[in-house]
């Protein structure tokens, strides 16, 4: 359980690198324009957030997208940020690439890029995991991608086989997960799951994955908590957040 309590002094993120956020406006299903986008980076810069790579979904029919449309919408985000006197290094975007037909198509075509140091965020579907997932991470290690999945707590089916998880991790495919898993924003046993990986060390890299308000609000009050502080303490000296570069 959670323990709420009062802090004088305002909570940092124990990161001030995001590899996984939704502000590049009106390309998914995160921030819808320039101005709310804006208005979510001030909280980040109030949480410590000091460098952020934009992470749009590139999804298969609902989110195709391309640097063609991700370059526009992040061109727009930073004119603004630097408008509005923001602090925060925006770093040219990547994505969070679904593992699907669509994603495949676009590697075959040169438009999928990484984060710094050749990390890749790539994603499973939610209802089952792609059946080809790991002739697909062979073949992006083989391109000398460094493959990170997304919220790999949030995928029910390896729930009742957590050895998948640990055999995903050895095969060189990092692990990043959400604070708001961590803060129970997904429910019981998504925060449980969060904090088995943390246990048996399968977290390399932590995310906001912010998309709107709901998501601020359950970080907000995520970290005027003891247990935000006892999780900083355990993930400051092992993420690799703010070491890719």
């Amino acid at each position: 359980m959670f323990h709420w309590f009062r802090r004088t002094d305002p909570a940092k993120l124990p990161f001030t690198t995001d590899i996984h956020c939704h502000l590049t406006p009106g390309i998914d299903d995160g921030s819808p324009d320039v101005e709310k986008s804006v208005r979510l980076l001030r909280f980040m810069e109030e949480w410590g957030v000091r460098r952020i790579v934009m992470t749009p979904h590139v999804t298969e029919d609902t989110y195709e997208n391309t640097p063609a449309t991700i370059d526009p919408a992040f061109g727009a985000l930073a004119a603004g940020a630097r408008q509005a006197g923001i602090g925060i290094e925006l770093i040219p975007p990547s994505g969070e690439y679904r593992l699907d037909s669509f994603f495949v198509k676009c590697l075959g075509e040169n438009m999928v890029r990484p984060l710094p140091g050749g990390y890749l965020l790539v994603e499973n579907a939610f209802n089952v995991e792609p059946w080809n997932i790991d002739e697909l991470l062979f073949d992006l290690a083989v391109r000398g991608f460094r493959p990170v999945l997304a919220h790999p707590e949030r995928y029910m089916y390896y729930h009742s086989s957590p050895t998948r998880y640990r055999r995903l991790h050895e095969s060189g495919l990092f692990m990043q997960c959400n604070l708001l898993s961590f803060a129970g924003y997904y429910g019981k046993e998504i925060r449980q799951t969060a904090c088995w990986m943390l246990d048996n060390g399968l977290v390399d890299f932590l995310g906001t994955d912010l998309h709107g308000m709901r998501h601020v609000e359950s970080i907000s009050g995520f970290m005027k908590t003891r247990d935000f502080r006892n999780l900083s303490k355990r993930v400051m000296e092992r993420i690799f957040n703010d070491k890719i570069n």
